[in-house]
């Protein structure tokens, strides 16, 4: 708002005194004649007694007894003004959220009437409008150590037509020195498996994950404990990759090891034994300011899968599970501007064998390539992108493992027109998809 100045009109004031004519030498005589006898003639006044040495001391020490007194009063009074001051723990917190709205149109619906996309019930011919995330965060650093993450969703979930409220995120991170290099997290959190899994929905480019490294961790979650290591200069890159519109992944360190019980999010363990998890993930410099980004992962465990009968017979499972182990690698070129992702990984897990008798571990790979390129200009953000999606294996999650074979192209291209809003459109070609 433009300053306002105010003018102050000083007056001037003088005093006047009356003048009058300077005495004369024989009047100025007369007066002094008159008043020095009679000021010899009054008695000198008596001076008080001056106080002791003793007497100064004893006052200036009172003095300074009382300047101590005011002094503490002020000190008290500044600490407990900090103290008031000072934010709480509950004022570190922070929320924040976002939403993504979705409608799909299938272009040949008579050769596709009974697609199936696990992760996107939309793409059916009934849904029109279609609320694919709705989340809410609550998080901060509680304390110099602590640091809590809680996130709820209210979406529509592929497993049923209705909309559904659930936790997807609670957990807490304790930090294991002062620089919080070393870190240790319980909760349900993702799984460190897959750069795609570990990168927000509200990051990533595509619409959905890749269902190669997705099929691993359906829901990218599970309730376990992790160990993280990353140096200082890491985490901050980690944060700037997501803050500057890059695309990152967040902060899953660059070493991550631990355990997780292995059914899914929000899913009770079945059979007692947890899968065990190890990822590296390094993000680097070049000379030219160029981000790169390499990683190698790999989990294994015991998964047990829902049975259900098919034409009147259920298939037999190892009620301990079965045996469930990949080992995954992924190379990524930030988009400065041009930007390159890819993952593959290969593996065992269960599957629906042929005659749909038994569930048993069979072998698995697949991966996607992506290619895009980020333009910034007057009109905001633009990012048209291409990715391959490829997978060949058992759909463990799904009732029964049934064998899934996945072959797309994407073609799409993301708009923000300012840092609050995302535009995607996207064509998906679809060359081959199991419909179950």
């Amino acid at each position: 708002a433009p300053s306002s100045r105010s003018r102050v009109l000083r007056g001037r004031h003088e005093l006047k005194l009356p003048v009058t004519k300077k005495p004369s030498f024989a009047s100025l005589a007369s007066v002094l004649s008159i008043a020095v006898p009679a000021l010899a003639q009054e008695p000198a006044p008596t001076s008080p007694t001056s106080p002791s040495f003793e007497e100064r001391l004893r006052a200036l020490e009172e003095r300074m007894r009382a300047g101590d007194a005011e002094r503490d009063q002020l000190r008290q009074q500044l600490a407990q003004r900090a103290a008031d001051q000072k934010p709480k723990w509950y004022d570190k917190l922070s929320l924040r959220g976002y939403g993504q709205f979705r409608y799909t149109t299938l272009f040949d619906e008579d050769n596709t009437p009974n697609l199936n996309v696990p992760s996107d019930r939309s793409v059916n011919e009934p849904e029109s409008i279609y609320l694919r995330r709705g989340r809410v965060t609550l998080s901060g650093d509680v304390t110099e150590r602590l640091y809590v993450y809680a996130q709820i969703e209210f979406a529509g979930t592929p497993a049923n037509t209705d909309y559904t409220l659930q936790m997807r995120d609670y957990y807490a991170d304790l930090a294991l020195d002062d620089d919080k290099e070393f870190r240790l997290r319980f909760g349900l959190s993702k799984v460190p498996f897959g750069f795609v899994n570990m990168q927000s929905s509200q990051n990533r480019i595509a619409l959905e994950r890749a269902d190669a490294m997705n099929s691993a961790v359906e829901g990218e979650r599970d309730l376990g404990g992790y160990l993280m290591w990353a140096p200082k200069d890491k985490r901050a890159l980690f944060r700037d990759l997501v803050k500057n519109g890059l695309k990152g992944s967040g902060d899953y360190g660059v070493i991550a090891v631990g355990a997780y019980a292995g059914q899914g999010p929000n899913k009770s363990d079945l059979n007692g034994d947890v899968h065990w998890v190890a990822r590296a993930s390094y993000p680097f410099e070049l000379a030219n300011k160029q981000v790169v980004e390499l990683g190698v992962q790999g989990y294994f465990g015991d998964y047990v899968v829902t049975t259900g009968a098919i034409g009147g017979v259920t298939p037999t499972a190892d009620p301990k599970g079965v045996d469930d182990e990949r080992v995954a690698t992924t190379f990524v070129w930030y988009p400065q501007p041009f930007g390159l992702e890819a993952e593959w990984n290969w593996g065992r897990g269960p599957q629906l064998d042929e005659d749909g008798s038994r569930i048993v571990s069979e072998s698995l790979q697949g991966g996607y390539v992506q290619a895009c390129y980020r333009a910034e200009c007057q009109s905001g953000v633009w990012i048209p992108f291409l990715r391959w999606n490829y997978y060949d294996g058992g759909r463990k999650f799904a009732r029964n493992a049934p064998r899934d074979e996945v072959s797309e192209l994407d073609v799409g291209v993301e708009w923000s027109p300012v840092a609050e809003i995302e535009l995607v459109m996207q064509y998906t070609h679809t060359f081959w998809r199991t419909d179950t």
